[in-house]
């Protein structure tokens, strides 16, 4: 019903965790790395906190999806065990054999071992064995020293056994404990996952609603990020919360775009007894909708757009990760480590490259797999100078072999050096010369478009795409707001021409992919950037 009044193919701000709509802010980047950090580095726990609603999950299933083939992954949601009860646990996730059930009581004795004699075979086999609780705060003092004492079986190299603890800021209070201080010395990589900044929260709300089909009408205004944030305090779940109700107060009262009433009255709302006064200041009465039980997900039309006109500062992808003080304090991990090792042929890579932009793929064709998650594929050719103008990751072809392409994916570039990675390796940095000698001048990356995205917006076109592009270049020359469903006319294609000369491109007056790119970037839109 509501998504359909607002134009929209699903509720873009449903709190359950779509893959389809996974938002990788450069925190969750980070944390991302520390997560892989950890698994590759041999050691024996990772820790993982964060505040409620503030993504951890998202972070987990999306490390979850990167592991290495040769790691057997078991994961406990529900900590709230017994030293006995989380045995058995771990056993269940392992699939480890334990005596027949006539055999009597199973003690922790017989437990441990038959978790010690599973995690040495599994080591002969060439596997690992990675071991993921999440809600950890809930574990017991027991149960974590229960936990080391599992560590210490290890071979000269690495611990057989790797443990990550994904939990609430209390996890940190209680590794603090003097009583836990042999685990704390064991933790070699922690991170806590901070909340979105103000610039991020713009971001997420227009990405979600980009999934969702949005398309042209900006129901969220510019001047309202400021207060989204602040009621939120950039917390992702309450941010679904929030715009979930707020679009619904839209819709309730017919409203094109929520107001500043309405977001309070929404916020006290959703978020009533908690900390919203400010907000309940605002609010006199709920919707009459509301209060008759009417509380599905509803969303106005269309941000794909316009949200990047706003003014936000752009996010490195290739941005170092930095862990919290702590007893053990892992190296800083390039952004680059978020993804993992490349496949030799282009449809791994461009997988791969995918996962920069925070999206999950599995199809041997990635280009169509992406673009129903509202991401195209731009395959071009051009040098390395126009892909720094570009400025953005891209799968490169190169002719290291005659008989067969390589593929490698960019992920930084300055004047002088460039850093890619190859498949089966580690991130590698050369000189631009160097990397130039190889390359065959083919690339492939990926751009945000709208669902109803043409090859590209001339002369005489109309629609929504064209309503954008001129109030993006009407904003940019700082001229007054054009009227929507208006042609792209000869005063149009003129100021088009110009901004496409000044950007460096190929000034034809016609706006394709390299156009749109180059406007959301000037918009301060966070999207992966080779810089």
């Amino acid at each position: 019903m509501y998504t359909q009044f607002f134009n929209l193919k699903q509720s873009p701000f449903s709190i359950a965790p779509d893959p389809r709509y996974l938002f990788m802010s450069e925190r969750h980047r980070e944390a991302l790395a520390h997560l892989l950090y950890g698994i590759g580095s041999g050691g024996g726990f990772v820790l993982l906190t964060g505040e409620i609603g503030a993504g951890k999950t998202t972070v987990c299933r999306c490390f979850m999806e990167q592991i290495p083939a040769n790691c057997k992954l078991g994961y406990i949601f529900n900590p709230k065990l017994s030293v006995e009860e989380l045995l058995l646990s771990i056993c269940d996730e392992f699939g480890i054999e334990l005596p027949p059930a006539g055999a009597g009581a199973v003690s922790v004795k017989a437990y441990v071992d038959a978790i010690n004699a599973y995690l040495l075979a599994s080591h002969a086999q060439g596997r690992n064995n990675v071991l993921i609780i999440d809600e950890a705060q809930n574990l017991s003092a027991e149960v974590l020293e229960q936990l080391r004492l599992l560590t210490n079986l290890e071979t000269s190299e690495r611990k057989l056994l790797q443990i990550i603890l994904i939990g609430q800021p209390e996890l940190r209070d209680m590794l603090a404990r003097p009583e836990l201080e042999q685990l704390a010395q064991r933790v070699i990589a922690r991170y806590h996952l901070g909340s979105l900044s103000e610039a991020e929260t713009g971001t997420y709300i227009e990405h979600r609603l980009a999934v969702a089909g949005a398309t042209s009408i900006v129901p969220f205004p510019r001047k309202l990020m400021a207060l989204v944030h602040g009621l939120t305090k950039g917390v992702p779940r309450r941010i679904n919360l929030l715009c979930d109700r707020a679009l619904l107060g839209a819709y309730v009262e017919n409203q094109p775009q929520v107001s500043r009433t309405i977001l309070k009255r929404a916020a006290s709302e959703v978020f009533a007894g908690q900390d919203a006064g400010a907000a309940r200041a605002g609010a006199k009465a709920r919707w009459p909708l509301v209060a008759a039980g009417l509380l599905g997900g509803v969303v106005l039309s269309a941000l794909a757009w316009q949200l990047a006109t706003r003014a936000v500062k752009p996010v490195a992808v290739a941005q170092a990760a930095a862990a919290s003080a702590s007893v053990a304090r892992p190296p800083a991990v390039p952004a680059a480590a978020v993804a993992p090792q490349l496949g030799g042929d282009s449809a791994q890579a461009l997988r791969q490259l995918a996962g920069l932009w925070g999206l999950t793929l599995t199809a041997d064709d990635p280009c169509p797999a992406a673009a129903r998650a509202n991401l195209r594929c731009l395959q071009a050719k051009g040098s390395l100078d126009d892909l720094r103008l570009l400025d953005r990751p891209a799968m490169l072809k190169l002719h290291d072999d005659p008989a067969a392409p390589n593929y490698a994916l960019l992920t930084a570039l300055d004047g002088e050096q460039a850093t890619i990675v190859f498949a089966g390796g580690p991130p590698r940095t050369l000189q631009v010369d160097a990397l130039a000698a190889r390359y065959d001048g083919e690339y492939t990356t990926f751009w945000r478009a709208p669902r109803a995205w043409r090859d590209e917006v001339r002369g005489g076109d109309q629609g929504p795409d064209v309503d954008w592009l001129a109030r993006r270049l009407s904003q940019i020359y700082d001229l007054p707001r054009p009227q929507d469903n208006q042609p792209l006319d000869a005063a149009l294609r003129k100021r088009l021409t110009e901004f496409q000369a000044a950007q460096k491109l190929k000034a034809d007056g016609v706006a394709g992919p390299k156009t749109f790119i180059r406007l959301y970037q000037l918009g301060g839109v966070q999207e992966p950037r080779l810089r």
